[in-house]
């Protein structure tokens, strides 16, 4: 009878474990992951000629100097975001613009935080937990592509990342279906080459545009040290092989 009973318990541990493993999982690879089916390939896209800058860091610059300067307040107040919004930030690094708009949102909105370096966004979950945010999605996207669900998003955030983007035309292509009615796509970065960290207005919008995406802002930010352009999508998706590449 104990052989018996022992092999039972044995049975219903071994059926236990998979369960418990799953709701205890704390580790990144259980909560970081693409949340989205792959988009079109980054063969599908003509290549970009521009140099692309080398990922260096998870921000640009300390949170402290950012927010003495307003930097987030202005731009959360320029681009009206509020309570129960869904918003994207794409390339969203150590997380300065994703709690912060978390908090702005609510319990009654989201934030999808994506980037492509997993270990960016394994060091975003542990200070998400520690602020206690559980507004926030984290997305494991591709450089061509986001991975953003379709018809996700009010909001798309690109903030100091595009001269990073080794695929400027595939990752705009594959982050329209994520689109809402309405939706706006903002980037914030200086006025430099793309080498030394920076898009230079011309070729933002010429590879914006490329897309069909319309401007319907532009400013300076942080006493003109930086842009905020904001884009509204095209209507209708072109094909890939429609683009055309911009010329330097």
């Amino acid at each position: 009878m104990r052989a018996a009973s022992a092999i039972i318990g044995l049975a219903l541990l071994m059926m236990a474990s998979p369960l418990s493993a799953s709701e205890a999982a704390t580790d990144s690879e259980a909560r970081i992951g693409p949340l989205a089916p792959p988009g079109a390939p980054a063969s599908a896209f003509p290549k970009p000629a521009r140099p692309v800058a080398s990922i260096v860091a998870d921000q640009w610059s300390t949170e402290e100097a950012r927010d003495r300067d307003g930097e987030a307040a202005e731009v959360m107040q320029v681009l009206d975001i509020h309570s129960g919004m869904s918003v994207a930030d794409v390339g969203a690094g150590g997380g300065y613009y994703t709690v912060r708009v978390a908090k702005k949102v609510g319990a009654s909105g989201h934030v999808i935080a994506e980037d492509v370096v997993r270990d960016y966004l394994e060091g975003l979950r542990q200070r998400l937990e520690r602020e206690h945010l559980d507004n926030v999605r984290l997305d494991l996207g591709e450089p061509h592509d986001p991975r953003l669900p379709p018809r996700s998003v009010d909001l798309v955030l690109m903030v100091h990342m595009y001269h990073e983007v080794e695929q400027p035309y595939g990752l705009l292509y594959n982050l329209l279906p994520a689109l809402r009615p309405g939706a706006r796509v903002a980037v914030i970065d200086l006025d430099q080459a793309t080498e030394i960290h920076g898009t230079p207005r011309k070729l933002l919008l010429c590879e914006f545009h490329a897309l069909g995406f319309r401007q319907t802002h532009w400013g300076w930010l942080r006493a003109k040290k930086e842009y905020l352009a904001v884009f509204a999508p095209p209507a209708q998706r072109i094909a890939p092989e429609q683009i055309k590449a911009c010329t330097p």
